[in-house]
């Protein structure tokens, strides 16, 4: 017959093997949660910091001085994730709406392929056609430049060992910047053949 005392103890001990066999389950979802949580948090403060870069980049201190933007980028991406490796990169069209377009051609035999010797505009002056438009340098007057930051930095917590995940992030945030209007936009267009 069981007395009370005894029944406590058997509920204790059932106790324990529940909570063994959901302690798994539990971890797992913290630690999935936790991951969540630190790479949006970073993300976001990336894409913040990237955002607050373009309005510097139209301040005295900042403008044509690419490399003290990227410190200061870098400087508030490492106080959020301090082993981030970070890049940038930069890419200056005459006008916000040449941002990723390709130059435009003649496309004589409706094939949709720069090719056979049709005429195209040479936007950025590199006397090739290209599949986008952007200039060799991004420091000139009133440029829109597009601006990418991306960083890249192992996981925080050990749940991608675990569940067979990427061990690295990589998070891009990127916006356009316009140059200060220091000296007159040059736009040179001159034209070429396609090979």
């Amino acid at each position: 017959m069981l007395t009370a005392s005894k029944l406590a103890v058997q509920e204790r001990g059932v106790t324990t093997v529940e909570f063994a066999l959901i302690a798994p389950v539990l971890l797992l979802t913290l630690m999935g949660l936790f991951d969540l949580s630190y790479n949006f948090y970073a993300k976001t403060m990336i894409e913040g910091t990237v955002q607050n870069a373009a309005r510097d980049s139209t301040i005295e201190q900042y403008a044509n001085n690419p490399d003290a933007l990227d410190a200061a980028v870098e400087s508030q991406v490492r106080k959020v994730v301090p082993s981030a490796v970070v890049a940038f990169s930069r890419k200056a069209y005459v006008d916000y709406s040449d941002v990723g377009q390709a130059e435009e051609f003649t496309d004589t035999n409706g094939d949709g392929v720069c090719n056979n010797n049709e005429a195209f505009e040479d936007v950025n002056g590199n006397d090739m056609w290209d599949s986008d438009r952007s200039l060799d340098a991004t420091s000139g007057a009133r440029d829109a430049v597009l601006y990418e930051v991306t960083a890249t930095y192992d996981r925080a917590f050990p749940l991608a060992r675990l569940v067979e995940f990427d061990p690295e992030v990589t998070v891009s945030a990127r916006t356009v910047l316009r140059n200060q209007p220091f000296n007159l936009q040059k736009a040179s267009v001159s034209v070429g053949n396609c090979a």
